[in-house]
C-alpha cells in the first residue's frame, strides 16, 4: 500500500540514517556551486545554480513557487549536497523576488504565467540528462504541479518526484495534473499542509499504485518547499527535511 501519514512516523527509522550530521551548517555552507545559463526551446535564457555533491547518488532539479526564484533553495541545496544529492535550481520565467532576484523573469521583461514556465523546466531536464545521473524532479507550489505532466510526457531517466503543495492551478484544464499523475510510474512524495489536503489529495489518489509513494502532511508545515526553510518554518523545517531525506534515500538505494 502507499504511505499516507500526518507525522513522519513511517520514515522515522530511515530518517535516523538520513539526518544531517552535527556540523551540517558548516559542511553545507562549503558545498560547491556554480551559476549556469540554459537555453529554453523558445530561445529564453534560463538562469540557474548547480550545487554538486562529492559523490552524487542522483541529480535533483529544483523548481520554485510563484513569485520566487532559485534562491528558494539557497539553504536547501547545500543540505541536499551534504546528503549526497547534486542539484540544479533554476529561475523560471514565472517568478519574482520572494527570496532573491529572479534573473530569468527580469531578463524577460514582462510577467509570465505559470504554464509559460514549462519550457524552462524542460530545459533543465534536457541538461540533466547529459550529466549521466538518475534524475529527481522537485517542485514547489505551481511548479510542483507542472512536474507531473513533465514526467508523464518525458520520463527518460527520472526515478522519483517530490511535489510540495501541488494543486490544479491552471484554469485551462482543471483535471490536467490528475490526468498526468495517473501516468507517472516512479515513486512520488506529495507534501502539503493539512489545510491544503483538498488540493493535494486528489492528485495523490490519481497516482498508479506504487508502494513507495508517500503522502506527507507534516505536523508543522508551510506552503511549498518553504516547509524546509528554518526562517519560514522554524518549528518544523529540520524534522521535515529528515523525512524528505529518508524518502530520497529509499528511492536512490533501490536503484
Amino acid at each position: 500500500m502507499r504511505s499516507i501519514f500526518a507525522l513522519p512516523l513511517i520514515l522515522a527509522s530511515a530518517a535516523c540514517n538520513a539526518q544531517p550530521s552535527g556540523n551540517a551548517s558548516t559542511a553545507a555552507a562549503e558545498a560547491p556551486s556554480q551559476a549556469l545559463t540554459l537555453k529554453a526551446s523558445d530561445g529564453v535564457s534560463v538562469y540557474g545554480r548547480y550545487t554538486k555533491a562529492a559523490t552524487p547518488k542522483s541529480l535533483i532539479l529544483l523548481f520554485h513557487q510563484a513569485g520566487s526564484s532559485k534562491d528558494e533553495y539557497a539553504t536547501i541545496a547545500p543540505r541536499l549536497a551534504e546528503a549526497g544529492y547534486s542539484s540544479l535550481a533554476i529561475d523560471q520565467r514565472s517568478g519574482g523576488g520572494l527570496y532573491g532576484t529572479n534573473e530569468t523573469a527580469k531578463a524577460l521583461g514582462r510577467e509570465a504565467d505559470y504554464l509559460e514556465a514549462r519550457p524552462d523546466l524542460k530545459a533543465a531536464l534536457d541538461w540533466a540528462r547529459k550529466q549521466n545521473l538518475p534524475i529527481i524532479l522537485w517542485g514547489s507550489s505551481y511548479s510542483s504541479a507542472l512536474i507531473f505532466p513533465l514526467a508523464a510526457s518525458d520520463p527518460q531517466g527520472i526515478i522519483a518526484l517530490l511535489s510540495f503543495s501541488p494543486g490544479e492551478y491552471f484554469d485551462q484544464d482543471k483535471q490536467m495534473i490528475r490526468t498526468a499523475a495517473a501516468k507517472v510510474n516512479v515513486p512520488v512524495l506529495i507534501a502539503s499542509t493539512s489545510e491544503e489536503h483538498g488540493d493535494a489529495d486528489p492528485i495523490f489518489a490519481a497516482l498508479p499504485k506504487n508502494a513507495a509513494d508517500v503522502r506527507f502532511v507534516p505536523e508543522h508545515g508551510v506552503h511549498g518547499s518553504s516547509t524546509l526553510i528554518a526562517k519560514r518554518n522554524p518549528d518544523g523545517a529540520d524534522e521535515n527535511m529528515r523525512s524528505v531525506l529518508a524518502f530520497l534515500d529509499r528511492v536512490t538505494s533501490a536503484k
